[in-house]
């Protein structure tokens, strides 16, 4: 991998954060916190006019088939302005549906491209783990319709999305088995109940019940396990580059701050202590965006990226967390009010560090991946994990 982006990567990355920059000042996330579904919808149209949810949509779909560091760069800069917009979550369910999904399901991408589909995912259940294993959520065939009972919880964007991509278990009681599967559901389908959270980043989360919910068995996405697997690991990779994005930008709020905060007739970033932290700071995201696009780089190519996935999240959770204490600290006192702005990253990264997997999930994950190799072990000749399910 290139950890250079070239000139058309450089390109997007500066027209995205120019439009962000002049659109979406912190007034706007503080708006989005007092509305039930967290999103601008005036922002997501804008932002969709111009183009760039098709930036690695397939060409057939009105796409640019580009590759899925773009979606990285993308996710970067929203989190850099913790934009109230649904691209993470539209993103990582599109990925899945373009890569497993049927003719009829991928027709839907056209609508995705001019953002008047908005797509959510929905995997995590009462337990708040991240893992296949912990997915109870049950569907049974009953006729042409799969029938799934059960509940998620910490769903992105729910209301506001058209469809949702749902993981449960297609359960068979004459053979007493259970398979990983996962299946478009419209968000408007009878027998869906939605009660909306309150999170510490305010930003449109949901629990959703699904009491005998009568879904098309068309809608099933193929390849089974597979899908939820690349699902968990598109999610959990674009949260990673989301955290760094958000984290780089309350660093640079804070050393603004102590460069303007004068004690002792000098600003103090002059003390040592201060630039110690500051430091440690620059390590932290340098390293969360290296590690997230890595991953992404890895995702693209078709190559095991579940190592680096896992990687990548288990260290952002930590690092960007750490950012943005020390930003809080360097702002003082203030910065734990929530009138001050740095609060408002502080709290969009605490939240999404829990999202998508935690540290200690992740990290079972790479142990689990490392220990499966035998021998010396080697990041880069790490196995796939999907079989971390049966194990």
């Amino acid at each position: 991998m290139n950890v250079l982006l070239d000139a058309q990567e450089q390109e997007v990355l500066r027209a995205v954060a120019l439009f962000l920059e002049n659109e979406c000042p912190p007034t706007v996330a503080r708006i989005s916190e007092d509305g039930y579904s967290g999103i601008s919808h005036a922002l997501w149209r804008k932002f969709a006019d111009l183009g760039w949810l098709t930036l690695c949509l397939p060409e057939d779909v009105g796409g640019q088939a580009l590759p899925l560091t773009y979606i990285g760069l993308l996710l970067e800069e929203v989190g850099k302005v913790i934009a109230p917009l649904p691209v993470h979550s539209t993103m990582a369910t599109a990925l899945v549906i373009e890569k497993h999904g049927s003719a009829a399901q991928r027709a839907m991408l056209r609508r995705v491209g001019t953002g008047d589909l908005i797509l959510a995912y929905a995997v995590t259940e009462a337990s708040g783990v991240w893992e296949p294993g912990a997915i109870a959520m049950t569907g049974r065939c009953e006729g042409d319709a799969i029938v799934l009972s059960g509940a998620k919880h910490f769903v992105d964007g729910f209301t506001v999305a058209g469809m949702a991509l749902v993981a449960f278990r297609l359960v068979d009681d004459t053979r007493g088995t259970d398979e990983l599967r996962a299946i478009m559901v419209d968000t408007k389908t009878p027998g869906l109940s939605v009660t909306p959270l309150r999170p510490m980043a305010r930003d449109g989360q949901f629990t959703v019940a699904f009491d005998q919910v009568r879904v098309p068995a068309a809608n099933v996405i193929g390849a089974g396990p597979r899908a939820v697997h690349d699902l968990m690991n598109y999610a959990a990779v674009f949260m990673t580059s989301q955290m760094q994005g958000a984290a780089r930008h309350a660093m640079m709020l804070a050393v603004d701050h102590v460069n303007q905060r004068e004690a002792f007739d000098q600003p103090i970033g002059a003390f040592q202590a201060i630039q110690h932290m500051a430091a440690d700071m620059m390590n932290g995201v340098d390293g969360s965006q290296l590690l997230a696009r890595e991953a992404i780089w890895r995702l693209s190519r078709g190559l095991p990226a579940d190592a680096e996935v896992s990687q990548a999240k288990s260290f952002a959770n930590e690092h960007c967390l750490m950012v943005c204490r020390s930003a809080q600290q360097m702002f003082g006192g203030m910065g734990f009010i929530t009138i001050c702005d740095i609060n408002l990253w502080f709290r969009r990264v605490a939240s999404w560090s829990l999202r998508c997997g935690t540290t200690y999930e992740h990290r079972k994950r790479l142990a689990a991946i490392l220990l499966d190799q035998g021998g010396p072990v080697r990041l880069d000749q790490a196995p796939s994990a999907l079989a971390t399910e049966d194990a």
